[in-house]
């Protein structure tokens, strides 16, 4: 989320202070009250990279500090603040978990006294609407309150752009109707831009495991948790060149791409000025590949703490590495390495720009200097053309019961064969603490 800034003072009798967490447009106008069209501003900003947008979600929220005790309800007091709500939708959006005081779930009736912090998400207009698409989905789960899959490649999460059609959002209007055992369907939060119900977002070719809500409420508390980084999400990918150290922690600002011509505009940079969001990525090798030699040990790799492996640092439980030049265009037969990438931030692209600034890019991501990757006939021949990057593994908490859920998915079929074709040519296993099983990705 974008830092909070203040805005200038509220009026009505100094009753509170305003901070907004979107300040390219300032979300407050002259008086305290929220501003319907910088909302929107804001919403269609976020959007703006097109169909391949960030993973973590970006609210739009608004911070009400009291400066005296009004002893007045929640929902009245912010029917004064956000007047193109009524008083009914407020309620609506205080229920489902939208406003929080003091850092806690809000009541409707609760009365708001001097220094309570009202912090409270606000929705854009409901408007738009989603064609229902018979596209095939592969549903890990789904209840009443959300539904998880596995992305397929060459798909977009939702309509962005030209892309008003064919997308997930799609086909899941369409599933709702036809085949969910649950029914229901998605949230209403990001309606108006064609989004409903999508918590975060996977890049076009990047597979792997998503979730969306079918509730408002869900919506919101799983948004919480993206926000609060609570998510556990573990992505796996297949890399040029030799990845060393076996464990790092790459701490590096992402922001836009300072060229705006055509082919640019869409690509993020390592930033280290006022556009460059703080974005962290903990780097794990799995296996590293060497083509040509004799296939190498099956052992588990080095313990934790031996000769060459990383020093722990308190806070991520690895080393950071210095960033280093991307490293010249490597052919076919040079190293590759298997990664597992675990996300403490969802900029847009994060793990794609991490790795390829310290010189190991995906194979296939043109974008950022990845090159195809031919497969042996023996494996089943073809290219592989897209890069191979997968989400395989999303933990958080059910938004309404607040169990535990854990959704693992293995890669697709291209990923699978070049894995498989690199093993043939000689795999190194490194045992790193922390990482997942590669059987649980059926690897």
């Amino acid at each position: 989320m974008s830092a909070s800034k203040p805005v200038a003072d509220s009026g009505g009798g100094g009753d509170d202070r305003v901070e907004a967490s979107f300040a390219d447009r300032p979300l407050v106008l002259p008086g305290g009250k929220v501003d319907p069209e910088a909302i929107r501003a804001a919403y269609e900003a976020s959007l703006g990279s097109g169909a391949d947008g960030q993973d973590d979600p970006e609210l739009r929220t608004v911070t009400f500090t009291l400066q005296r005790d009004l002893q007045t309800r929640l929902d009245k007091y912010l029917t004064t603040r956000i007047a193109f709500m009524s008083r009914a939708q407020l309620q609506r959006l205080i229920d489902e978990g939208g406003v929080e005081v003091n850092a806690r779930p809000a009541k409707a009736s609760q009365k708001l006294r001097l220094n309570d912090v009202v912090r409270v998400v606000v929705p854009p207009p409901r408007t738009g609407k989603i064609e229902p698409e018979e596209i095939p989905l592969e549903v890990l789960f789904e209840d009443r309150h959300l539904i998880v899959l596995n992305k397929q490649a060459d798909i977009i999460v939702h309509p962005a752009r030209s892309e008003n059609s064919g997308t997930m959002v799609n086909a899941l209007a369409w599933h709702f109707r036809h085949r969910s055992e649950t029914g229901g369907e998605l949230s209403t939060v990001g309606e108006e831009f064609a989004r409903p119900g999508v918590v975060h977002r996977l890049d076009r070719h990047t597979t792997g495991v998503i979730v969306f809500a079918k509730t408002d409420e869900a919506h919101w508390r799983l948004a919480r948790q993206w926000e609060t980084r609570t998510v556990d999400k573990r992505y796996l990918a297949v890399v040029e060149g030799r990845v060393e150290p076996d464990a790092q922690v790459i701490d590096l600002p992402l922001g836009p791409h300072p060229s705006r011509e055509k082919g640019y505009r869409e690509k993020q940079v390592v930033r280290h000025d006022e556009l460059g969001k703080p974005s962290v990525t903990i780097c794990r090798v799995r296996e590293r590949y060497e083509l040509g030699t004799s296939r190498a040990s099956e052992g588990e790799g080095p313990a934790a703490g031996a000769e060459g492996t990383p020093r722990v640092v308190p806070g991520w439980g690895v080393e950071a590495p210095a960033p280093r030049e991307v490293a010249p265009e490597r052919a076919l037969g040079a190293p590759y390495t298997l990664v597992e990438l675990e996300l403490k931030t969802g900029r847009t692209h994060q793990i794609r720009v991490h790795l390829a600034h310290l010189g190991y890019p995906i194979v296939g991501d043109d974008l950022y200097g990845g090159r195809p990757f031919a497969i042996p006939p023996e494996h089943g021949g073809g290219e592989a053309s897209t890069y191979m990057l997968h989400a395989g593994l999303l933990a958080f908490e059910h938004p309404i019961t607040g169990e535990p859920l854990v959704f693992t998915a293995p890669p697709g079929e291209t990923m699978r064969r070049v894995i498989a074709a690199l093993r043939a040519g000689g795999a190194a296993p490194v045992g790193m603490p922390g990482t997942v099983p590669l059987r649980r990705f059926g690897l």
